[in-house]
């Protein structure tokens, strides 16, 4: 169960409003990079995090919490950058340009749960697996690529108010990110992270095609030399096999065919046959 306080994590400051950053900012909230997304990611993962794993599911939780309170804080962000944005056609479309209609139209002169192009959120983007160490490997992208966009955000602007916050979320994704990695250590191997590989490890190693599970395969047209890189040669990382090199079009392959088509479907371009 969550509860509200009535306080942002962090201050929110804006000295000069701008509604095209305030079109911007929408994209750490209900983009592919942002909180909503992330928030619950976290959230769904938690839910399927069994008892005996109970210390993994607290963290999941407090980070969705916490996600959840970056979106107030974006959303304080677009609130305050949209304050005296134009609003009226007299002066021609110029003035809205860079900013999004649908803030004032649909919005009220506030955030939405859409990204800086209006598109709004897709729950698509939603990682969870129910393997941790599967989800935890998502984690660390979302946010590796929210961090990303933060960076990105912190160099459109001028505004100090903005840039201390987008320094403070910045700062969260760096703990986010080394606190999946950690969680990855305490699942596997503390130095390699290689217990847990290949995810789901549980699956059974005879079952797998034992022919290509190490086999790395060149698909360039004409045939190639091995070029002894790591992922091509030598021991694989898991230690369970040896790389092996091999051009895909040496391989014999399988013979393409489409089955003939159902003449339900209209499908075939002949014309009708006539008695």
């Amino acid at each position: 169960m969550f509860y509200h306080e009535d306080k942002l994590q962090y201050e929110v400051e804006v000295e000069e409003p701008n509604p095209a950053f305030a079109k911007m900012l929408q994209q750490a909230i209900g983009g592919l990079e942002g909180e909503m997304r992330v928030a619950l990611q976290y959230f769904f993962q938690a839910a399927a995090v069994p008892d005996e794993h109970a210390e993994y599911r607290e963290v999941l939780r407090d980070t969705a919490a916490e996600e959840l309170n970056h979106i107030e804080m974006l959303a304080t962000a677009v609130n305050k950058n949209l304050e005296g944005a134009e609003v009226s056609l007299d002066d021609g479309l110029d003035a809205f340009a860079c900013q999004n209609p649908r803030q004032f139209l649909s919005a009220g002169m506030h955030a939405m749960p859409t990204d800086a192009n209006g598109a709004p959120f897709d729950g698509s983007w939603i990682v969870a697996t129910g393997n941790l160490a599967s989800d935890m490997y998502a984690n660390i992208m979302a946010e590796s690529g929210g961090r990303l966009l933060a960076t990105r955000l912190y160099e459109m602007t001028d505004d100090p108010g903005m840039k201390d916050m987008l320094a403070f979320l910045i700062a969260r994704d760096t703990m986010h990110q080394n606190q999946w990695i950690s969680i990855l250590k305490d699942l596997g191997d503390p130095e390699e992270l290689l217990d847990v590989h290949p995810i789901p490890d549980s699956f059974p190693d005879e079952v797998e095609n034992q022919e290509f599970n190490y086999q790395y395969l060149s698909t360039n047209l004409d045939p190639q030399d091995d070029p002894g890189k790591p992922w091509t040669s030598g021991k694989s990382p898991d230690e369970e096999g040896e790389f092996e090199f091999q051009n895909q079009h040496d391989l014999e392959g399988a013979p393409f065919s489409v089955p003939e088509t159902d003449p339900r479907t209209h499908n075939d371009p002949a014309p009708q046959d006539e008695d």
